[in-house]
């Protein structure tokens, strides 16, 4: 065998080790303290009208008010780290499962990565001290970018065709959720009736939960696409409070938080039993 060959074989095994699995199960951890923080305060929200922000800084602003905040938040944003290193590796060498070297699945754990990469990055310097990540800041962010892309040629297609993407991703989310489509990357066959009850309530009304918020960013981004207006764009903490200006009022938006509180529960369910 080749040094090159030799050299991919042992980053292969390593990608297979204990190291890459305890980060992704720390991350599965610390993905649920976040959604279920963002749940807490959206519950708060539908029910007080408070002006706490369900979003990522909002969630960091209340581990920050901790005794062992600091401590907490360099946690959390590790545990992220973790996450991002573990769908690193499955871009690499293939997820866990008989369909995990597919092109499609390497893509999407790809994005993952992406996904949580940045979300550490944030959660990091949230944690060092730079408060830019903090409360408020998703719907600032968020219309920034749509913003900065409107300003390119063809910046509205751009915004659309990243919107449609939320707005499917969101629709995705939700539907896998309700058809159950978690359960094969859980160690199913090991876990007791109760466990897969608890996988199934936390998995279905988490991963429903999820889709709308997801789905409604995308929803947004579209408005502001075809409005060709910045501010008609919405992060997170909009997205779930918008659910209160529909006809169900504040109660869907409580339900909705409700589900972003199981999906955290449902991703501490995914660090005990997922096969990764």
């Amino acid at each position: 065998m080749t040094a090159a060959g030799s050299s991919w074989a042992a980053a292969r095994r390593a990608a297979r080790g204990d190291v890459v699995r305890v980060g992704a199960r720390v991350g599965f951890v610390a993905r649920g303290v976040l959604y279920l923080l963002v749940g807490v305060l959206a519950v708060r929200v539908g029910l007080t009208g408070t002006n706490e922000q369900a979003d990522r800084g909002g969630a960091l602003a209340e581990v920050a008010a901790t005794p062992f905040g600091a401590v907490l938040l360099w946690a959390l944003g590790i545990g992220l780290a973790g996450m991002a290193l573990w769908r690193l590796s499955e871009v690499l060498f293939g997820a866990a499962g008989p369909d995990g070297d597919g092109v499609g699945k390497r893509a999407l754990s790809g994005a993952r990565c992406v996904f949580y990469g940045v979300s550490s990055f944030l959660v990091l310097a949230f944690a060092a001290g730079y408060r830019g990540s903090g409360a408020g800041s998703t719907d600032q962010q968020s219309q920034d970018i749509t913003a900065r892309l409107l300003g390119l040629p063809g910046g509205a297609w751009w915004v659309g065709a990243a919107a449609a993407g939320l707005l499917g991703a969101g629709l995705w989310i939700a539907g896998r959720a309700v058809l159950r489509a978690y359960r094969k990357h859980l160690a199913w066959g090991r876990m007791s009736k109760a466990q897969r009850r608890f996988m199934d309530v936390t998995g279905i009304a988490g991963g429903v939960g999820r889709g709308l918020v997801f789905g409604a960013i995308g929803y947004f981004g579209l408005r502001a696409a075809v409005t060709f207006d910045p501010k008609e764009s919405k992060g997170m903490d909009d997205a779930i409070r918008s659910f209160a200006q529909t006809p169900a009022g504040p109660w869907l938006l409580v339900a909705v938080a409700v589900g972003l509180v199981l999906f955290g529960v449902f991703s501490f369910g995914q660090a005990k039993w997922r096969d990764v």
